[in-house]
């Protein structure tokens, strides 16, 4: 009797249960999902890109780090200067505000000099002299075409944050420019690892490779027409709609930092993140306008507000203005404040536990680095960048040696949100002639060697905006 009575109770107690499930759950099962491991840790990718500086002038004393040659105390590597009849050491610059030096793509050929690195000074005073002829009273002649200042390098003593970032998350010491031109070739490989020139409007078939002049049609070697460009060919935006990952391109209006001719003196054109170009290419993408995207191209204080609010989109691009670039003769002390308080702003925000920041300079702006670029195809890679990693996954104190070039980042967006699919035309269903799919090309480095997704995640690092300049 005693054996019938239990399965009776066990069936009245499961009856019970059931009856009361609807009001403890009401609806489907809840199926949690496992925590995402590896690169799916990083939610939010931002890539902040600041101006033409080389790796050298930033970090070529960095303990640990492939800097400036130097033997007994002394540095071991210059660069002739055909008016004093000298060749001219790297020195300590404690300036605030440079000149540079021109930073073309013939100028890029010129600097490197078959690979020996000394044509830095030569191209300095070309590149100044022409253009202080032209526009004598332009600021960045005013600082004095007959001393150029490429062989200068910056230290902890005038860039303290950067190298604060360094010491607690990674930096790179082999990183180049993807082209070796100048800052908008860079900007369209950036989004779309590709500098190209388009015959027709819209038509990716009609378009040609064009590391120097994008901007001009063709048979022009710059842009002098006015002709609004069309960036026909296929760009990473292209395949994030595709993926439904959110993306968002963040423009501080002001002056463009740069000449749209690539020269060094000029006057600046406006930019707004609803003004096209040099540093805003995405609203000339054909596949932004027919993807209804256009509107993703918003105002920087859409970013803070974003950060603050814990809305950051999948990947975020932040492109400062004149003022704020560190582009000669913007100061030092500008760009490293507008830099800092993106990255405070990241750090302070609900998305730190997940972002990954990219801090890198698009070109290397005239100034002298010792270390011969790599070749891997008729675009580049041009000269080395500073390149810094900012993550709570960030390797702390790391100093990431492989070669690469900043293509990686784009590689890394693809192998986070699009499964390592590509921008290649045999495959994304928009074909154009692009010479090769960089980010399959092995030189271009692996960016998840700056990272640990089994460490203790690294705390955030509040600097601030205007540390002491000595």
């Amino acid at each position: 009797m005693r054996r019938r009575l239990l399965p009776t109770a066990l069936v009245v107690g499961v009856v019970s249960l059931i009856g009361v499930l609807p009001f403890v759950h009401d609806g489907p099962k809840r199926v949690h999902a496992a925590p995402p491991s590896g690169i799916h840790k990083i939610k939010h990718v931002v890539i902040l890109t600041m101006e033409n500086r080389s790796f050298d002038s930033y970090f070529g004393t960095y303990p640990g780090a492939d800097g400036l040659p130097r033997r007994d105390g002394h540095f071991t590597v210059c660069a002739a200067d055909r008016v004093t009849h000298r060749c001219v050491y790297p020195y300590h610059d404690t300036s605030n505000r440079n000149t540079g030096g021109p930073h073309e793509h013939l100028d890029a050929i010129q600097d490197i000099n078959a690979g020996r690195m000394n044509g830095f000074m030569r191209e300095a005073r070309r590149g100044l002299t022409r253009g202080c002829i032209a526009s004598p009273t332009m600021p960045l002649c005013s600082l004095g075409a007959r001393h150029p200042d490429v062989m200068g390098y910056h230290d902890w003593h005038e860039i303290p944050n950067y190298w604060d970032y360094a010491r607690h998350f990674v930096l790179q010491d082999h990183m180049f420019e993807p082209n070796d031109s100048w800052s908008l070739p860079e900007h369209l490989f950036m989004v779309s690892e590709w500098s190209a020139r388009c015959h027709r409007r819209n038509v990716a078939m009609s378009c040609v490779n064009s590391v120097e002049g994008p901007l001009a049609p063709p048979h022009e070697a710059q842009n002098r027409s006015g002709r609004k460009p069309s960036y026909a060919w296929t760009d990473l935006t292209y395949l994030l709609h595709e993926h439904h990952v959110s993306w968002r391109y963040y423009v501080f209006a002001g002056r463009e930092p740069d000449c749209e001719t690539g020269a060094m003196v000029c006057h600046e054109k406006v930019q707004r993140a609803k003004t096209p170009g040099i540093w805003n290419p995405l609203p000339w993408f054909t596949t932004v306008h027919q993807d209804h995207q256009v509107g993703n191209v918003r105002s920087i204080s859409h970013f803070f507000a974003a950060a603050k609010q814990g809305r950051l989109p999948a990947v975020s691009w932040v492109e400062p203005n004149n003022h704020v670039s560190e582009h000669p003769p913007s100061l030092i002390t500008n760009g490293q404040a507008f830099a800092t308080g993106v990255i405070n702003a990241v750090m302070r925000s609900p998305d730190w536990s997940s972002t990954a920041i990219f801090l890198a300079w698009d070109d290397w702006g005239g100034f002298y680095d010792h270390v011969v670029p790599p070749h891997v195809d008729e675009n580049g890679f041009g000269l080395r960048v500073p390149s810094l990693v900012i993550s709570p996954y960030a390797r702390p104190g790391y100093i990431d040696h492989q070669v690469g070039s900043l293509d990686a980042f784009a590689k890394f967006i693809e192998d986070d949100f699009l499964g390592g699919q590509r921008i290649d035309p045999a495959t994304d269903g928009r074909p154009d002639r692009r010479p090769d799919v960089r980010e399959a090309m092995p030189q271009v480095g692996d960016m998840m060697q700056a990272f640990d997704f089994d460490q203790k995640p690294n705390p955030p690092l509040i600097l601030p905006l205007h540390p002491p300049f000595s």
